[in-house]
């Protein structure tokens, strides 16, 4: 049995519930939220019944739009949006990912604007109740918006596409829905447009980055603090007083402080710069992490459908762009990269005893071992795969449609680039715990308090250095393992 989550309020902003259907959480939806659908969905079709030009709805879609459908077109229309924009393939979404899109959507179509039935959100409710995971693709999509991504991930629900069954096998949606004894969904009018419309994607996508996000920087900032401690830099970059007017940056650096303490006698008075901008460099990726959060709460709140409902009329936006959350990835995708360089920078230097005082490369019989260089090599490889990321994602329009899609953002693309970020700066961080480890375990000085919890934590996955290892194996352990003190 699913823990199940009730939604009770329309473009619910709240991270963590999104974050909870991804991991397999169910949802419901509050009945008073659902009678607000209903009203708004009956004006919307009261609207139309007039005979207006509404885009998509008794209209072809992009370079067609100028074609005006019949009442027998029409009634097909809304499924066959869902047929031909399915065009992409593997590698699929996770599961939690396709969740969390499905979420998204869910919770915008509560607002009203698409002007869907309160029955199309309760269909998208069971798919999340009863674990039915569309089988959506990754990448290789270059529309305006997300419909090609879309259009994989709601075609299910009318019986077109497939699912993702067990251990990765896919399973025709109609196939899928006789199984969990639910019929294809018979979309009315809107509702097929609805469903390939605005940004669910890149916003779903983003809420799981950044709950990822925040768990890799409290292990980059014990890890950076480690790294003092190893090369008894000075502390004098992490007092209080090199903060003003920067509460983040006061922030971080007293975290960093409280972690490393004081120290009387640094090896020198300045240690390279790598140390001493531990602190700036760590406070841009919070930074960075809390803008992108404001955008995709924008992105919840905001208008994204095209056509929206709005103020009793079918208004024609932009919401689809995604640009917001585009350019927010983007810079946080940028601060990883920029932070990773800066801790290949520390391992580099925790090798060499002129820093330390350390035996040479962190071995315990330099010469006879490696030591840790190989360790730094692997965070060189890593951080040369990360700067191929640390690109405009917008910069690069692709003409399609006739033309008539002459932009796009490329939000989703922005999003799994800041993805593979995150997995490149956690492997970076996993090579300067290791030298951080084996350098306090090397100095045989005592560590201070505040990084006692995480050397106990290291001593539990990697256990005594004593000498040369496949230390592959070591990273895999601290790259895979979850970080309890986030």
């Amino acid at each position: 049995m699913r823990p199940v989550l009730e939604i009770t309020e329309a473009g619910a902003a709240d991270l963590g519930l999104i974050r909870s259907v991804a991991a397999g959480y169910g949802v419901r939806i509050a009945p008073d939220l659902l009678a607000v659908v209903r009203r708004q969905r009956a004006e919307a079709v009261a609207a139309l019944a007039d005979g207006r030009l509404v885009y998509g709805v008794n209209t072809g879609m992009g370079a067609l739009s100028s074609v005006r459908l019949t009442e027998q077109q029409q009634r097909s229309h809304q499924r066959n949006l869902l047929l031909a924009r399915a065009t992409g393939g593997p590698p699929w979404l996770e599961a939690s990912e396709a969740r969390a899109v499905m979420a998204v959507r869910l919770l915008t179509f509560l607002s009203g604007d698409a002007a869907v039935s309160a029955e199309l959100c309760q269909r998208l409710a069971d798919f999340l109740n009863r674990g039915l995971v569309p089988a959506v693709p990754r990448a290789g999509a270059g529309a305006a918006g997300e419909i090609m991504q879309l259009a994989h991930a709601f075609g299910p629900v009318a019986g077109i596409g497939r699912v993702l069954g067990p251990g990765g096998t896919l399973v025709p949606a109609s196939q899928a829905l006789r199984e969990h004894a639910l019929g294809e969904f018979a979309l009315g009018p809107k509702e097929g447009i609805a469903l390939i419309q605005g940004v669910p994607g890149a916003t779903g996508l983003c809420a799981l980055r950044l709950g990822e996000a925040a768990a890799l920087t409290s292990l980059m900032e014990g890890s950076a603090a480690l790294a003092i401690v190893a090369a008894q830099a000075s502390r004098d970059p992490y007092r209080a007083a090199c903060a003003r007017g920067d509460d983040l940056l006061a922030a971080v650096l007293g975290r960093l402080h409280a972690a490393i303490g004081d120290d009387p006698s640094p090896r020198s008075l300045q240690a390279p710069v790598s140390f001493r901008v531990a602190g700036p460099v760590l406070t841009q990726v919070v930074r960075a992490a809390g803008l992108l959060e404001a955008a995709v709460h924008r992105a919840l709140a905001g208008v994204t459908d095209s056509p929206a409902y709005l103020d009793g009329q079918f208004t024609g936006t932009a919401g689809f762009h995604g640009i917001d959350l585009a350019a927010h990835c983007d810079l946080l995708t940028a601060a990883f990269c920029h932070a990773a360089e800066v801790a290949a920078a520390r391992v580099h230097r925790l090798l060499d005893p002129a820093v330390t005082g350390l035996p040479a490369q962190l071995a315990r019989e330099p010469g006879p071992q490696a030591g840790l260089t190989p360790v730094h090599k692997r965070a060189a490889g890593e951080v040369h795969a990360m700067r191929r990321l640390a690109t405009a994602t917008p910069v690069g329009l692709i003409e399609t449609s006739g033309g008539q899609e002459d932009v796009q953002s490329f939000a989703w693309e922005a999003a799994e680039k800041l993805a593979a970020a995150l997995r490149h700066a956690r492997a970076v961080t996993a090579c300067e715990l290791l030298a951080g480890y084996q350098a306090a375990a090397l100095s045989g000085r005592p560590p201070p308090a505040g990084c006692r919890a995480l050397l106990d934590w290291l001593a539990g996955l990697v256990g005594p250095i004593d000498g040369d290892r496949p230390f592959g194996e070591d990273l895999d352990h601290l790259i895979e393992a979850p970080w309890p003190l986030a």
